[in-house]
């Protein structure tokens, strides 16, 4: 128990401990003394540009890229303009800031992603310091130039930039200044001499710290802590002043009896922190300063650079990296001397995780699960903590960050096993776990130029195989967007999905496979899309050769031509040579047609067409067409009857009722229209003209085709008993019945039915019998009674 505690160091009511993390795996030497350092929080990676100032071309500055634990990740020669700063975004991203004020940003690996400017007006004037800072919105920069002026991006990824107002006297850069986020607010807070400013959109403020003494001097050095509630103020006799960042509450104020300024100052403090403190860095000196007034110090051997983390510092050197954090308390309880609280009583047995899980098993209130879960986080950290992966992460950090942020990093480091195992051992839904890490593993392997497309495809597929969630559209997207078209197309054959396949076919050009594809799936819509495309990046001829060797995209193609384009359609039928369906096409157009010679010209084609198909019925049925035409245009011009583009049966019913009889004889001997059908015809016309002298004439002409029950049946349907009664006798005996109650003569036909004695005829007439008339039922029953016993 000595033994932990021996590096405790107090500070008020509180301890400071500084925990070994790594032995650093570089070789940097005095490297951190003339280089610019950027080194993420949460563990994160570290940037070295050494020699920043270098400008000859024969030698350029190197920027260097390592784990937290000095595993160098790249290094390349730095080729652009000065560099002011290094930082970090929130997703591991390098930013260099330029002089130009030109903000270059490249991924962990060195690769180049992109860039943006602060400002025209920054080319001129130059960039003296630079504020990498993180926010609600995101990542943001903060510079100020050569004119004294600052300004301001929030966010780089949408980025808006704001120039704040002129801080009166200021001349070149200031002392000291930091970025504040309050409210969702982002300011300046700046020292010019003696003068204290906050800048915001709109105004230059001088205030002052509350309980900050005249006699303090000049501030030269400032810093704001990690969740940037709190502040601290160096001044050029040494005092430290900290309070709120929004500088309406004082902390404390120490002397550090040390009058040049630090080289950095972070704050280092804790959740529920007992003892916040600023850790101020010199040459040989590190201090801790707590608000108790109180101080640590711990003597610098080699240059280093401090780190500050949500929980604590992490101090980095050329050698080796430590933690400095306030020792928690629970901690204390356990290990301080002669502690009697439980956990130090249970560290007596010294079997600390088989103590706690075997008496855990006594408590009747006490839920297994947060132990349990607790202890696999722990065992991941201890992996992530790893020489090889190198992060260092503290179970807050880790809490802070999430479990999601942590897999992602290790994906974005390229660690995949380990992220697998992780997903695996604290049982992460696939959508969320090993699926994400397997779409971000391929769309990798995807680069490698060393592989094959068939290899590089047969490996991804065995890898992923159907994890749901992953897409081999996206996979394929990537491998297309790295300059691998065949392997894209391999990758696509393993795509379930025709709507995620079909897009980046036609990206890729494959419009062919696109569409062979898209007819695969029987999405309708989707070979419309695909037919859509092709014909607005090919040539009609080779659009249509193509749609040829696929009947079924043909097939719909010719139907949406039918509703959309009628020009395109007749194309179609000449492209391929189908006479059959362009004939029908002429025909179709000839309705089309106003002039009486145009829809003639056109159905003539069609009349070709017809014959080139050796459709001869068809062709003269559309010759009869023409004749109907011609019969019609002159009649209208003689009679102005308004027959013309009527079918031939409206024709004869408008002849007719017009009482032009030879006209509508004419069209039954010429179109040799069916006898009963123009039997119909006249009788209906004769009848709704009431010419019934006519009608009688007509139907002694020759033998009715049609019987005389129709007479019969139309002069009743216009309620003309008598003229129906004239052609009762001429009705068929099988009809007889039906026309003698067609025109109300039960007693006629209970005769012709006893005569006929058929029982189905008699149960008509019983059916139209009225009740009252007794006689005439009982002669009906008794004649149906006679016809059953025969």
């Amino acid at each position: 128990m000595a033994f932990i505690t021996a590096n405790w160091n107090p500070l008020g009511e509180a301890f400071y401990r500084k925990t070994e993390l790594y032995d650093m795996c570089w070789t940097v030497g005095d490297g951190l003394r003339d280089s610019l350092v950027a080194a993420a929080p949460y563990g994160g990676p570290i940037a070295l540009l050494r020699e920043p100032h270098r400008r000859s071309p024969s030698s350029r500055p190197q920027l260097e890229i390592y784990s937290a634990s000095g595993v160098v990740i790249t290094s390349f020669p730095w080729k652009s303009g000065p560099v002011v700063q290094l930082g970090w975004t929130v997703s591991d991203e390098l930013l260099c800031i330029q002089e130009d004020g030109s903000v270059l940003i490249y991924d962990l690996f060195g690769s180049f992603k992109r860039h943006f400017t602060m400002g025209q007006e920054v080319v001129q004037s130059q960039v003296l310091e630079v504020k990498v800072f993180h926010s609600p919105y995101g990542t943001g920069v903060a510079i100020v130039t050569g004119s004294s002026r600052f300004t301001l991006a929030t966010n780089i990824d949408d980025l808006k930039l704001r120039r704040l107002p002129e801080v009166p006297g200021l001349q070149g850069k200031p002392s000291c200044w930091v970025v504040l986020t309050q409210d969702r607010q982002t300011k300046v807070l700046l020292s010019n001499g003696p003068e204290l400013y906050i800048l915001d959109n709109t105004s230059c403020t001088a205030v002052c710290p509350p309980g900050f003494s005249p006699q303090a001097g000049s501030i030269v050095h400032m810093c704001v802590s990690f969740s940037y509630k709190y502040l601290a103020l160096f001044t050029d006799t040494g005092y430290l002043w900290t309070g709120s960042s929004d500088l309406q509450d004082k902390l404390s104020e120490t002397n550090t009896k040390k009058t040049s300024p630090p080289k950095q100052m972070v704050w280092c403090r804790r959740p529920k922190s007992q003892q916040p403190s600023v850790v101020l860095l010199w040459d040989r000196l590190l201090i801790v300063a707590g608000i108790c007034n109180d101080t640590i110090q711990f003597p610098i051997e080699e240059p280093c650079v401090l780190v500050g983390e949500i929980d604590g510092v992490r101090i980095i050197s050329s050698t080796n990296q430590e933690l400095l954090q306030e020792v928690p308390l629970v901690c204390q309880d356990i290990f301080k001397i002669a502690s009697m609280a439980p956990g130090a009583l249970l560290l007596e047995a010294h079997r600390e995780y088989e103590a706690a899980s075997f008496g855990k098993c006594f408590l009747t209130d006490f839920s297994p699960d947060v132990f349990v879960s607790t202890c696999r986080e722990l065992r991941v950290l201890n992996a992530v903590r790893e020489s090889g992966v190198g992060l260092p992460l503290t179970h807050t950090q880790f809490k802070q960050m999430t479990l999601q942020v942590l897999i992602d990093r290790l994906v974005y480091r390229q660690f995949y096993p380990l992220a697998i195992e992780i997903c695996r051992y604290l049982k992460i839904p696939d959508y969320q776990g090993v699926s994400r890490v397997l779409k971000h593993w391929a769309s990798c392997k995807v680069q490698q130029k060393d592989l094959s497309d068939t290899a590089i495809a047969q490996v991804i597929c065995v890898k992923v195989g159907d994890s749901p969630g992953v897409s081999y559209s996206h996979i394929a997207a990537k491998a297309y967007e790295c300059g691998r078209t065949e392997l894209a197309i391999k990758l696509l054959d393993f795509e379930p999905r025709s709507g995620e396949q079909v897009p980046l076919l036609l990206k890729m050009k494959r419009s062919q496979l696109a569409l062979s594809k898209a007819v695969e799936s029987g999405d309708t819509d989707l070979v419309y899309t695909v037919v859509s495309y092709l014909k607005n990046e090919m040539n009609r001829g080779d659009f249509f050769m193509t749609l040829r060797n696929q009947p079924v995209a043909l097939s719909l193609y010719r139907q949406f031509c039918k509703l959309q384009e009628q020009d395109t359609l007749k194309d179609l039928y000449n492209q391929d040579d189908d006479h059959q369906e362009l004939a029908n096409y002429h025909v179709t157009a000839s309705y089309r047609e106003k002039r009486l010679d145009s829809r003639l010209s056109v159905l003539q084609s069609a009349v070709d067409e017809y014959n080139k198909a050796k459709n001869e019925f068809a062709a003269k049925a559309t010759e009869d067409e023409m004749r109907l035409l011609r019969f019609q245009r002159k009649l209208d011009d003689e009679k102005g009857a308004g027959l013309l583009g009527l079918s031939l049966q409206a024709t004869m019913e408008a002849l007719l009722s017009l009482g032009l009889h030879k006209q509508a004889e004419q069209l039954y001997r010429d179109f040799r229209v069916p006898d009963k059908r123009y039997w119909w015809l006249k009788l209906k016309a004769l009848a709704e003209k009431e010419e019934w002298e006519e009608l009688e004439k007509f139907s002694k002409s020759k033998k009715s085709p049609i019987g005389y029950l129709a007479f019969v049946e139309v002069c009743m349907k216009h309620n003309n008993k008598f003229e129906a009664k004239k052609y009762v006798s001429k009705v068929t005996p099988e009809q007889k019945v039906k026309a003698h109650l067609a025109v109300g003569d039960q007693e006629g036909a209970a005769d012709v039915a006893i005569e006929r004695r058929n029982d189905a005829e008699i149960g008509a007439v019983l059916s139209k019998c009225p009740a009252s008339n007794h006689l005439l039922i009982d002669r009906l029953n008794r004649a149906r009674a006679a016809a059953t016993k025969k």
